[in-house]
């Protein structure tokens, strides 16, 4: 894909920086990439003859095309499902075991639990975390019960803004950045400081991370049982996004 791995856009080698000095995701690319990903799950999960679970769905199995449209890749491990059903307990599959990537696997594949569309809804949320934290699920400050997930938690809602991942404070509308899709009302080429920026500006930023960051608590959630189905998250992003956007929009006019 022309734009290569979500991965190497959120964690760039050395050499990826020094070549690319500018390869940064802005907020509205990274909405757009997470709500690509979340609709690829939602007709996987939804609308096949057959229910498909993905079972490994992380930054590296998300491609980004020229337009940096999302697509999720390697269906290696992925299986269907015996019978469509939204109900965990009822979830049968070809083959059960523990799949996906250490830091993506939800917990209860651990415990000898059924494959099931709601693992992958866990991979996304703890993907959509990542995305807006910049941390890696496995990364060395998550220790000692501490992950991920109880690290935004803990810091939500009030504190969302020291948790970001810093490249966010700035917010560039560049050539790499969105596109023509979504981001037509925004023509301004301008770099913003939000750390330095107007109260207006950053509360709008602040608001958008909060429901974003709800949202990834809530697909990691530990219970299955507690997490939101793929549709519905589609829709609680494109909110967030549309949101954010208007308000953007009827400032600048």
């Amino acid at each position: 894909m022309a734009n290569g791995t979500l991965d190497s856009w959120l964690h760039p080698r050395d050499d990826e920086q020094r070549q690319t000095q500018s390869k940064r995701l802005s907020l509205i690319q990274r909405l757009n990439i997470a709500t690509d990903v979340a609709s690829a799950l939602a007709y996987l999960h939804h609308c096949c003859e057959t229910t498909i679970v993905h079972c490994d769905l992380k930054p590296r199995n998300v491609l980004l095309g020229e337009d940096m449209v999302a697509h999720v890749g390697d269906f290696g491990l992925a299986r269907f499902l015996l019978e469509a059903s939204d109900n965990y307990s009822r979830s049968q599959t070809l083959s059960a075991g523990l799949r996906g990537s250490i830091g993506y696997i939800p917990p209860e594949y651990g415990m000898g639990g059924q494959v099931s569309i709601l693992g992958d809804i866990y991979s996304f949320g703890i993907l959509l975390l990542e995305m807006f934290t910049g941390k890696k699920p496995t990364d060395d400050m998550f220790k000692d019960g501490l992950g991920i997930h109880q690290f935004t938690a803990m810091k939500m809602p009030d504190h969302v803004m020291d948790i970001i991942d810093p490249s966010l404070l700035i917010e560039r509308n560049d050539a790499h950045g969105d596109g023509d899709r979504y981001e037509s009302e925004i023509r301004a080429r301008r770099t913003t400081s939000y750390r330095h920026g107007s109260p207006i500006q950053a509360t709008r930023l602040e608001e958008c991370l909060v429901s974003v960051m709800q949202i990834g608590l809530s697909c990691s959630a530990i219970s299955p049982t507690e997490r939101g189905q793929m549709d519905v998250v589609v829709n609680k992003l494109k909110a967030a996004r549309d949101s954010y956007l208007n308000l953007r929009r009827r400032r600048e006019e």
